[in-house]
């Protein structure tokens, strides 16, 4: 098993064991390929959701340019609500798994096929 399967397990057991959800494996895949190497590294692979700018990011390079969603205040309403499901004292939200449930909340699995 590769470095990405390993990872792409771990994100799963935490879509399972801490959000509550039971993940779709192919999307999930093609959520985790889509953020690139920033999987690999420690800082990049995680979302510190404690950070306003982190946050903006999220919204505007995932949602906005990624997802294609109009910019407003139901984008960081949904990001709030993940990170709530996710559970806000979790140390590591991966970025991955918080990218798959905004797919999910906002039904953009399309932009994966």
């Amino acid at each position: 098993m590769g470095k990405r399967d390993e990872l792409i397990a771990k994100y799963a057991d935490d879509l399972k064991s801490k959000c509550g959800m039971t993940p779709d494996m192919d999307l999930l895949t093609k959520v985790t390929i889509g953020c690139g190497p920033a999987i690999y590294n420690a800082d990049a692979s995680t979302v510190a959701a404690g950070q306003d700018s982190e946050l903006e990011t999220v919204k505007d390079n995932f949602l906005v340019k990624k997802l294609g969603l109009a910019d407003g205040p139901q984008l960081m309403d949904a990001i709030n609500a993940v990170i709530e499901t996710y559970g806000r004292s979790e140390r590591n939200k991966y970025r991955a798994v918080v990218y798959y449930m905004l797919v999910k909340h906002f039904g953009k699995e399309s932009v994966y096929a």
